[in-house]
């Protein structure tokens, strides 16, 4: 079994952060280096997929309660507009191997394109 990734050490309790959300499936924190005034990631609880193509294929629904949860979490959190961004794979920035979304909202400008 591989190690536990840093986003399930953090649902875990063993890495402090603050979760802003949690469903039965999912959790949400903000993110440690923010590109927008808004960044968050939504995170399912299961590290079984390392990225949005795996996810996609084995669990569409997960990813659709993702998305649902990147929507309820830019309304309460900005203007309810927001950019969602999944990197998949280190030539694409994607740098912790646990799939997770960066929603991005309030006030967007081009530095927001490259989030980690």
């Amino acid at each position: 079994m591989s190690e536990p990734s840093i986003f399930t050490r953090i649902l875990n309790g063993e890495i402090p952060s603050e979760i802003v959300a949690q469903t039965d499936t999912l959790f949400a924190i903000r993110d440690i280096a923010p590109k927008a005034p808004v960044h968050l990631l939504v995170i399912p609880k299961t590290q079984q997929y390392r990225d949005v193509t795996e996810l996609a294929a084995g669990d569409p629904a997960l990813l659709v309660q993702m998305i649902e949860l990147a929507n309820t979490l830019a309304a309460e959190h900005s203007d309810g507009d927001f950019r969602l961004i999944f990197n998949t794979g280190a030539n694409a920035g994607q740098t912790v191997f646990h799939v997770h979304a960066h929603v991005l909202a309030g006030g967007l400008d081009e530095s927001s394109m490259n989030a980690g």
